[in-house]
């Protein structure tokens, strides 16, 4: 889609559309970062968004999968050597998340509204605090480990001990493919195959939340007083719930150190980490699953345009290309110029108009990008959508 839009020529004004798309889409290099943060951003909503829990501690089960992989790769993980397929390390961290997430959740869930959230959060907090002194992890645990050279190669993801289906993914050390005499580099590769446990992750996902048990988590969302009088023990679906939660957390990390090869304190264990993802939530809809993969796209390409240092295009570059250079050299006052304010707006500012499209979006939008249009369409997109466009059959 990137590729069309870039470089197709429209029957309309194809250069300022071409143009217009370069600088508002991400580049394929950002899009695998928006899809490890969004696959961690949907096991946020998987937990508050369909059981009306908060979990403001999240990150600690997206900086356990992160570590883990990390961890083992170096070779310091018992019974696990520096060799283990990556697909096995995933999984271990996946599961560690999960345990931790047992732990974390026989504590919380004995509470509930602010106060679970800030228990979360206060684990988290402290995981945050212990991994920033931990000597283990790393010799300087305040700036995180990274692969050493016990693993110097790419981590591959696929059906491990085949090496015919699986590819490795990461910026130098993943591999390059030729499909149809067109070469795929190792960002283009890396997108794909995190694309794929993404989808997976997902689908899994919308598979517990539509059988009985999602059911339950949904019924407790609306009214957890009537779904125990009827019968049902509220305390071990919402830890149940918070399980999954954390395991496709840890999934997600899991898949960010595998693409980095390296991880830090601040970008996992952190509490702005679940902030992020509240803000992907809350922009693209609480309570949809696949809506925080578009408020994170939304949020990322919003950065993206509005910042003089992203990768991609950008507004200044756009309007260089659109507008005439008068325009941008015309004098606003004291010999400052249309471009000079425009890029004094922008420079470093982009996480001030973030916040502010962040309000809005509450005051205007409260249920987020897919959950207005299921509004609209009057129930699921994917049901929905194609009848609206072709007519009822």
């Amino acid at each position: 889609m990137y590729h069309l839009l870039t470089t197709f020529s429209f029957p309309v004004a194809p250069s300022a559309i071409n143009s217009f798309a370069i600088a508002v889409l991400p580049r394929v290099d950002s899009m695998v970062a928006v899809l490890y943060f969004a696959l961690f951003a949907m096991s946020f909503d998987f937990i508050s968004g369909y059981t009306g829990y908060l979990s403001f501690g999240h990150a600690a089960f997206y900086g356990t999968g992160a570590y883990a992989v990390i961890l083992i790769a170096n070779g310091k993980v018992p019974l696990l050597p520096a060799g283990t397929p990556f697909m096995v390390s995933l999984l271990v961290a996946a599961v560690l998340a999960g345990l931790l997430a047992v732990v974390i959740g026989l504590v919380s869930f004995r509470l509930s509204g602010v106060y679970f959230a800030m228990i979360t959060l206060g684990f988290a907090q402290v995981l945050y605090v212990f991994v920033r002194g931990w000597d283990y992890v790393a010799s300087n645990p305040r700036d995180g480990p990274a692969v050493g050279s016990t693993h110097p190669e790419g981590f591959e993801i696929g059906i491990p001990f085949v090496d015919q289906l699986t590819l490795a993914i990461g910026t130098f050390s993943g591999d390059t493919v030729v499909v149809l005499g067109h070469e795929l580099g190792t960002y283009t590769v890396s997108f794909y195959m995190v694309g794929l446990v993404a989808l997976v992750s997902y689908f899994a996902m919308q598979r517990v939340i539509h059988s009985p048990f999602g059911r339950v988590m949904i019924a407790i969302r609306e009214n957890e007083e009537r779904a125990a009088a009827i019968g049902y023990d509220t305390f071990r679906y919402k830890l149940g719930a918070f399980v999954i939660s954390g395991f496709f957390g840890g999934v997600a990390g899991a898949l960010y150190a595998g693409f980095s090869r390296s991880v830090t304190p601040e970008s996992t264990f952190y509490f702005l980490t679940t902030g992020d993802a509240l803000l992907a939530s809350i922009i693209g809809g609480f309570g949809t699953l696949a809506g925080p993969l578009y408020g994170h796209l939304f949020d990322h390409s919003i950065r993206e345009f509005l910042s003089n240092t992203g990768q991609g295009g950008g507004l200044l570059p756009f309007l260089r290309e659109t507008l005439p250079e008068g325009v941008l050299t015309a004098d606003i006052v004291g010999g400052l110029t249309v471009e000079g304010f425009i890029g004094a707006a922008l420079n470093g500012h982009a996480s001030l108009y973030v916040g502010i499209v962040f309000v809005l979006f509450v005051l205007y939008v409260p249920s987020g990008l897919l959950g207005t249009l299921r509004n609209y369409l009057g129930g699921s997109v994917s049901e929905r959508l194609p009848a609206k466009l072709w007519g009822e059959r």
